[in-house]
């Protein structure tokens, strides 16, 4: 199976290409240059790719010509600006390459007759923001209190829209909660800034203790996403929208995880809370995935204090390993 993955240099595309790759699939992948570090070069993701395309996912030319010359069966389209904080930055930038960037794929797959399945990556932050603490299910009423929210918010109405006009191929959305794993260098997420400040010698600030996020492994979310569509292309079940997240034990508040992390680093590690003002944020934000357990079988292997665990032994064995040999790895293990 050829599968074409956009945001491919990211940090969740490169688990995605890897596991994909793990597999025995064909990759493409379509994406801006990765960041300095990123975990796309240090697992030496470049080499498992049959076609690997640099371009920013708003050029509308440029992906249809490198899908259609890629013929993939699947396109999973995750390239995007994925921070609350960026957004809140860089807002007119957040929605282009979000909205605007969704449709150069949607446009680009309903022009190539090769492609039997498309799943367009969105959040768990596309919901209207009231509190509930029991998970929210894909039918709850969409919302966004920031640029990042709302532009993925618009690219799920988009998305659907475009399905119900043009009829392509059979497409759906995947919303994921908070991913955490090895090589994640984003700013503004509590893993990276935690392991970051801990490999520095530094006491690690943390915004926010008590706010509660549905927490997963990467491997758990992008494997997700891989049966999403392999549900799609046999025909067992249509598009929509569908929630990949943890158990009810893995909604925590920052406040655990963060105590999770610094016990595993050991060496009287801690973290402290920053008083400094910041812009809100949700503080309960949970995800209902029993959809994607009772139709597709979908179930987190990894459980939150196993997820955290692996994030943590990732760091540790890449600062005397190579980090490719280490996520390899990692993925056959979750795959065992």
């Amino acid at each position: 199976m050829h599968f074409f993955v956009t945001g491919h240099t990211g940090f969740k595309g490169a688990w995605l290409v890897l596991l994909l790759r793990h597999r025995g699939h064909t990759v493409s992948g379509l994406a801006l240059d990765p960041l300095p570090d990123a975990l796309f070069e240090r697992a030496a993701v470049a080499g498992e790719l049959a076609n690997d395309f640099r371009t920013d996912v708003r050029d509308s030319a440029a992906v249809k010509s490198a899908i259609a010359e890629s013929s993939p069966d699947v396109v999973i389209h995750m390239a995007a600006q994925p921070l609350v904080r960026e957004s809140l930055r860089e807002p007119r930038l957040t929605v282009e390459t979000n909205l605007l960037g969704t449709l150069s794929v949607l446009e680009a797959v309903t022009a190539t007759p090769s492609v039997r399945a498309h799943v367009v990556v969105t959040t768990d932050k596309v919901y209207r923001d009231v509190g509930q603490a029991n998970g929210y299910p894909e039918d709850a009423p969409l919302g966004g209190n920031d640029p990042y929210s709302a532009s993925k918010a618009m690219v799920e109405l988009l998305t659907h829209a475009w399905v119900d006009s043009f009829s392509p191929c059979p497409t759906a959305t995947a919303r994921a909660g908070n991913v955490i794993g090895g090589g994640d260098i984003s700013r503004d997420r509590l893993l990276p800034d935690l392991l970051a400040g801990l490999s520095a010698g530094r006491t690690p600030l943390i915004r926010y203790p008590d706010a509660i996020r549905p927490w997963q492994h990467v491997l758990d979310a992008v494997s997700g996403y891989v049966l999403l569509a392999e549900a799609l292309l046999d025909g067992s079940h249509a598009g929509g929208a569908w929630n990949f997240g943890p158990d009810p034990h893995g909604f925590a508040t920052v406040r655990a995880v963060a105590d999770e992390v610094v016990s595993l680093w050991g060496g009287g590690a801690s973290w402290r809370t920053d008083t400094e003002s910041h812009p809100r944020e949700s503080h309960v934000l949970t995800l209902d995935a029993g959809k994607a357990r009772e139709q597709l079988g979908w179930a987190p292997r990894l459980d939150l204090l196993t997820a955290i665990g692996w994030t943590v032994e990732w760091q540790r064995r890449c600062t005397v390993e190579p980090s490719a040999g280490v996520t390899r790895e990692q993925v056959a293990r979750f795959d065992a």
